[in-house]
């Protein structure tokens, strides 16, 4: 019991002041049989501590309720979250053409590194864009980089052409906060590639948390055809759900 307790107490000082110390340390300590605690064995008298302290800080009840595992964390929770969006969006190379910008980002397919991403944008008239993807990322979800091949299919129509089919593509996503306060993307994809009227994007975007579940977000893209080069600048809210 005294080795239980001394290791519990010493993770539970690198979780509060080394986070980064954490992730390498349990590597090696979350196979070894003292710090394998069961549920039951892990309660409040378990670390001498005051009860307003434990009641103040949700990591300390945590790992009280139960011991996490940290690499299974680091794998299958995300650093980034899902996030429905509005908003609006000007088209500078079509007249500066005012319109809107509607989607969603990454719903995640149970735990793995499968998402589904979508959405429209439209000036009323002149310009009119939209499509689905598939991302399947190939890193840890609990990274703070992470990179995914995409593939679906999208749709773009303005005056000076239109066109639709395929979509290819690849996706990096730098996620600056687990909580999803902070993140940037980009991505870059080809409307039937390969084919006379293939269609180029380019999207960086990046947002801000204002509170826990709303962020405000800005998002640019780049449209290269062999017909004309189009652009797209876009101010969002986001729903983190």
């Amino acid at each position: 019991m005294l080795n239980q307790q001394f290791y519990l107490k010493l993770n539970l000082f690198y979780l509060m002041i080394f986070p980064s110390l954490l992730i390498f340390s349990t590597g090696d300590m979350v196979h070894s049989q003292p710090f394998l605690l069961k549920q039951n064995q892990v309660t409040e008298k378990t670390i001498d501590l005051p009860p307003e302290i434990i009641e103040d800080s949700p990591l300390l009840k945590k790992w009280l309720k139960k011991v996490p595992n940290v690499l299974d964390d680091i794998y299958t929770d995300p650093s980034f979250r899902t996030r429905i969006r509005i908003g609006y969006a000007e088209f500078p190379s079509t007249e500066h053409d005012g319109g809107i910008n509607i989607g969603v980002d990454d719903i995640f397919i149970d735990k793995t590194g499968l998402t589904i991403s979508g959405d429209y944008e439209t000036s009323f008239g002149k310009r009119d864009a939209g499509g689905v993807n598939l991302q399947y990322y190939l890193l840890p979800l609990g990274n703070y980089i992470n990179v995914a091949p995409m593939v679906g299919y999208r749709s773009i129509s303005t005056n000076n052409y239109a066109e639709d089919g395929v979509n290819i593509g690849g996706k990096l996503i730098l996620p600056l906060s687990r909580t999803g306060a902070s993140d940037i993307s980009l991505s870059q994809s080809f409307i039937s590639p390969g084919e006379d009227d293939e269609v180029g994007i380019t999207t960086l975007s990046f947002g801000y948390a204002v509170t826990k579940n709303i962020r405000l977000a800005t998002e640019i893209e780049k449209q290269n055809s062999r017909v004309k080069k189009d652009s797209q600048i876009s101010i969002m809210f986001e729903w983190m759900p």
